[in-house]
C-alpha cells in the first residue's frame, strides 16, 4: 500500500529536484527556475484540486509511547544544528517526533535557489536515558527550532514551529509564551473545529551578514491548502512578516486569520483559585485593539466557568494582539514560570482586510499549561472554492508593542465582593502623561455603562503627581448571568483614555 506520506514526500522530492539551475544543461535548454514562493503557491494550488487524505501516523516504538520527561530529554547534540558555526547569524534544529508531536513534516534547505531535503540522522541526537535501536529508519521530524546568535557567540531560542499550524517566538531575555496560528477554522463552532497543519518547510539559507531568515511552509487540511512565507527579523523585538495565500477545497464561512492563543488560569479579576500563593497565573493580561476608526480598546481576559465568545466588529483594523502589561514579578510571585517574561504579541495588518471582527474565545481551564484564551480576525466574507485569497501581516513578539494608546491606558483592574452580597466591586486603574495635566483633568469624569445590570457608587481618585486615576464602582447584575462593561475617562466630552471593556460572568 502506498501511504499518503510517501506520495507527498515523492511529490516534494520531485519539487526539490526541479527548483534550481540545471547544471550541465545544453545551451539551448532553458535552466529550471530557482526556488521561490511561487513554487509553494503552485504546489498548494495543485494540492487543493485533489481530495484530502489524512497523513498517516507511522511513528513506532520507542517514540510512540514516551512520557513527557522522556520526550523533552531528546535533544540535538551540541553543534548539530543546521548552519551551526557557519557564521550565518541563524541556525535551526529539526525537532524530533514523539507522542505529542507525532505527525511528520518534511524539511528542506534552500541555498542558491536549490533545495535539499534534510534526512533524519540519529547520530545527531542525544536520547538521554532512552534506549533506541542501533539503526533507525528516516522517521522525519515534527518541526523546527530557530536559533539566533547573541553577543558572545552563544545561540538563543528565537522561534519554534511545531504542531499543526502553531508557532511561537520571543524577544531577547524572554521565555516562550503565547502561540500564533497559521490558520484557524471553526474555532469554538458547534460544527466542530478543523486543525490545518504545516506539512513541509523550506528554510532559506541567509547570506552572510543578513539579519533576516525566510521560511516557507505548505499548509494542508480537509477544507483548504495554503502557501506561507515567514520573514523573521530579530532585534529588540522579534518581527515576523507573514504572507499567505489560501486555496479552499470547500466553502468556509468561519476562518481565523493572524490568530493566537495563551494561558490564563486566574487573575485579580477572576480569582477562581484562592488557595494559591500566587496572585495571578497568566501569560497574557488582555486583548488590545486599534480599530479602523482609530479607537483604542483594552479587553482583559479571564478564565471563565463557562465558554465565552466575544465579537468586536470592525473594518480594516489597524492592529490587535495579546499583551503582557504587568511586568512586575510581584504580580505573579512565580520564580519558576516567570510569567512576567512572556512576550506580548502585537499584529499589524499589511493592506486592507475589509469588514470582519476580532473574535475572542475564553475557555474554562483547570491547568496553567492549557492555552485557553484564543483570538483571531474573522473576515465577514466567506472563502469560496476555488477562489484564492491572500493576506499579509506583521507580528511583533516584544516587551512593549510598537504602538500604544496616545492617551491614558489601563494598568490594572480588580474585581470582588462589594458591601452587599449581590453587588460586585471593581477598581480600574488608568495611567498616562495626560493625567498629570491639571488643565485636562479639571473636568475629569468616568463614562461608564453596563448592559444588562446597573452601576452605582462610582468614584474617581485622580493623582496628578503619579499621573494615574483610579475608578471604583459597584455592579448590580440584577440577577443576570453576565454584564458587558464599558469605561472610558473623559475630560468634558472628549475621551482622554483608551476604552476598557469587560464581560462579568456569574
Amino acid at each position: 500500500m502506498v501511504e499518503r506520506r510517501d506520495v507527498l514526500r515523492a511529490a516534494l522530492g520531485a519539487l526539490a529536484a526541479g527548483f534550481g539551475p540545471a547544471m550541465g544543461a545544453p545551451a539551448d535548454q532553458p535552466a529550471t527556475p530557482a526556488f521561490s514562493r511561487d513554487n509553494v503557491i503552485e504546489l498548494a494550488r495543485s494540492l487543493a484540486k485533489k481530495p484530502f487524505v489524512s497523513p498517516v501516523n507511522d511513528l513506532r516504538e520507542p517514540f510512540a509511547a514516551l512520557t513527557y520527561e522522556q520526550y523533552v530529554g531528546i535533544k540535538m547534540k551540541p553543534g548539530a544544528a543546521v548552519w551551526s558555526g557557519a557564521n550565518r547569524g541563524f541556525s535551526f534544529e529539526p525537532l524530533h517526533r514523539g507522542p505529542i508531536f507525532s505527525t511528520p513534516v518534511d524539511l528542506f534547505v534552500v541555498e542558491g535557489g536549490v533545495t535539499k531535503r534534510i534526512a533524519y540522522d540519529q547520530s545527531q541526537f542525544d536520547y538521554g536515558g532512552l534506549k533506541v535501536p542501533e539503526k533507525l529508519p528516516d522517521i522525519g521530524f515534527s518541526g523546527i527550532r530557530v536559533l539566533r546568535a547573541r553577543d558572545g557567540g552563544a545561540e538563543a531560542e528565537l522561534a519554534l514551529f511545531q504542531g499543526a499550524s502553531f508557532y511561537r517566538a520571543c524577544a531577547p531575555g524572554q521565555m516562550l509564551g503565547a502561540s500564533a496560528r497559521g490558520l484557524a477554522i471553526r474555532t469554538a463552532d458547534p460544527r466542530g473545529e478543523e486543525f490545518p497543519a504545516f506539512r513541509t518547510f523550506w528554510i532559506e539559507k541567509p547570506a552572510l551578514g543578513d539579519n533576516a531568515l525566510v521560511i516557507h511552509a505548505l499548509l494542508d487540511s480537509q477544507s483548504v491548502t495554503g502557501a506561507y512565507r515567514f520573514t523573521l527579523r530579530p532585534g529588540e523585538a522579534t518581527i515576523i512578516d507573514t504572507e499567505l495565500t489560501l486555496f479552499p477545497r470547500a466553502d468556509l464561512d468561519h476562518i481565523g486569520i493572524a490568530g493566537f492563543a495563551g494561558a490564563s488560569l486566574f487573575t485579580p479579576l477572576d480569582r477562581r483559585r484562592t488557595d494559591d500563593i500566587r496572585p495571578a497565573v497568566a501569560e497574557l493580561n488582555g486583548l488590545q485593539m486599534l480599530t479602523g476608526a482609530n479607537e483604542w480598546l483594552w479587553r482583559p481576559i479571564s478564565n471563565r466557568n463557562n465558554l465565552q465568545l466575544s465579537s468586536f466588529v470592525d473594518a480594516n483594523p489597524k492592529g490587535f494582539g495579546c499583551l503582557m502589561r504587568n511586568r512586575e514579578i510581584g504580580a505573579y510571585q512565580d520564580d519558576e514560570q516567570h510569567w512576567e517574561r512572556r512576550p506580548s504579541l502585537w499584529i499589524e495588518p499589511l493592506g486592507e482586510w475589509g469588514e470582519g471582527s476580532v473574535q475572542l474565545v475564553e475557555i474554562p481551564s483547570e491547568s496553567e499549561i492549557n492555552q485557553n484564551i484564543i483570538a483571531y480576525w474573522r473576515p465577514k466574507e466567506a472563502l469560496t472554492a476555488p477562489k484564492e485569497t491572500s493576506y499579509a501581516y506583521r507580528q511583533f513578539w516584544c516587551w512593549e508593542p510598537p504602538a500604544r494608546p496616545p492617551l491614558a491606558y489601563v494598568t490594572d483592574a480588580r474585581g470582588g465582593r462589594a458591601s452587599l452580597p449581590k453587588l460586585r466591586r471593581f477598581v480600574v486603574v488608568f495611567a498616562g502623561e495626560v493625567l498629570g495635566d491639571p488643565a485636562r483633568t479639571a473636568s475629569l469624569r468616568p463614562a461608564l455603562s453596563t448592559s444588562p445590570g446597573a452601576a452605582s457608587n462610582i468614584r474617581i481618585y485622580p493623582n496628578q503627581q503619579a499621573k494615574t486615576c483610579r475608578v471604583v464602582f459597584d455592579l448590580d447584575p440584577g440577577g443576570e448571568s453576565f454584564c458587558e462593561l464599558r469605561l472610558v475617562l473623559q475630560s468634558g466630552d472628549d475621551p482622554i483614555s483608551e476604552t476598557w471593556l469587560y464581560r462579568w460572568t456569574s
